[in-house]
């Protein structure tokens, strides 16, 4: 799985050209804003790297970043024992590192304050053992599971390292492992692809005293087949997000619209997108998400490394915070902070 779970990583995610980024540059806007990052991850990884260092770079860039979440990528699995325990590995190295930022040497952000890490649910009952030492491992960090369904028949588009088959969250044996999560108090980060969002419907119906966050706005492609179907597969989300929206024990993460996936391709262009060019493309998925499951049900993102290749961690918080500039006080302050500290049940 180590091994694996490494090289698709490495094949499905390029690595942010950073001469590229530096090329833009704006102005904070409301720098005072506090805000909850609630999807980033770490990873050393056959020469790419994005390690505290490196999350500490991007986490000064003016914006009131005051804690984050780690979510799981398939890295620092243990080398060796049996293989479902090697994801264990993963949470003991973050642990570490939130370890470190809660000594203060590393500025005033709690990092890695939560902890979402993987278990194979596909394991049935018996996925307790790993739930059990998960938890161990992370202490009262550890917040929860993901278990990335991400899976299309096309063979341009790339599917998530779990390397599942299509229809997942509805297995048998699945839904058994997903099952545990409530006796561990934990939540569930449901990451698949548009034409998917009806299996995180269903897994949401079916487990109603469940928490269930969608990743990334549930994935909408455009590569490969999706090429150029924009305003079609749009209409086909939005009816999907409306219908998901109406299961109370799901949340959304606005964010991850930056990746490869999803095919706006800003890194072939000479300058990096500023947060209005990004707002004013983007805002339709945001303004459709937050009207149906309503702020205190949505977080915003950064999703880095990942979102990397689109532009800067300045651009992204810039941008959500164009999106939400005729929202509330109260409703700014949920989608930058209280849902992701509700969510995950934060100490900051």
């Amino acid at each position: 799985m180590t091994n694996e779970g490494e090289l698709i990583l490495e094949t499905r995610i390029p690595s942010p050209n950073l001469s590229w980024l530096a090329q833009i540059s704006e102005e904070i806007l409301e720098p005072n804003l506090p805000i909850i990052d609630p999807h980033h991850h770490l990873w050393d990884m056959k020469g790419k790297r994005y390690l505290l260092d490196d999350l500490l770079s991007d986490l000064d860039s003016g914006h009131n970043i005051v804690a984050t979440v780690f979510l799981e990528c398939a890295s620092m699995y243990r080398k060796s024992g049996p293989e479902h325990l090697k994801p264990i590995g993963e949470t003991e190295f973050v642990n570490g590192v939130a370890a470190m930022s809660a000594s203060g040497k590393y500025g005033n952000t709690a990092i890695c304050a939560g902890i979402v890490g993987f278990a194979d649910l596909t394991m049935g009952a018996s996925v307790e053992e790993v739930l059990n030492l998960q938890t161990l491992a992370g202490g009262s960090r550890f917040k929860g599971i993901r278990y990335g369904a991400g899976y299309d028949a096309s063979p341009h588009i790339n599917n998530s390292h779990t390397n599942p088959p299509p229809g997942i969250y509805n297995d048998r044996n699945f839904r058994e492992g997903f099952a545990k999560l409530k006796q561990f108090d934990l939540s569930f980060e449901a990451w698949l692809y548009h034409p998917q969002i009806g299996d995180v419907i269903s897994l949401a119906r079916d487990f109603p005293a469940q928490p269930i966050v969608l990743n990334h706005f549930g994935g909408p492609i455009g590569i490969g087949p999706y090429k150029n179907k924009r305003d079609q597969i749009f209409t086909e989300w939005k009816q999907s997000i409306q219908a998901l929206s109406k299961c109370p024990n799901v949340f959304a993460k606005l964010g991850g619209l930056g990746m490869v996936l999803n095919g706006y391709q800003f890194e072939s262009n000479s300058n990096p997108p500023s947060s209005l060019e990004l707002a004013e493309l983007w805002s339709p998925y945001f303004e459709t998400t937050i009207e149906a499951f309503g702020a205190n049900r949505c977080m915003f993102e950064s999703n880095f490394p990942v979102d990397k290749v689109t532009s800067t961690y300045a651009v992204y918080w810039n941008c959500f915070k164009r999106i939400a500039q005729n929202a509330s006080a109260v409703e700014k302050q949920q989608l930058f902070h209280d849902t992701a500290k509700g969510f995950y049940r934060l100490q900051v």
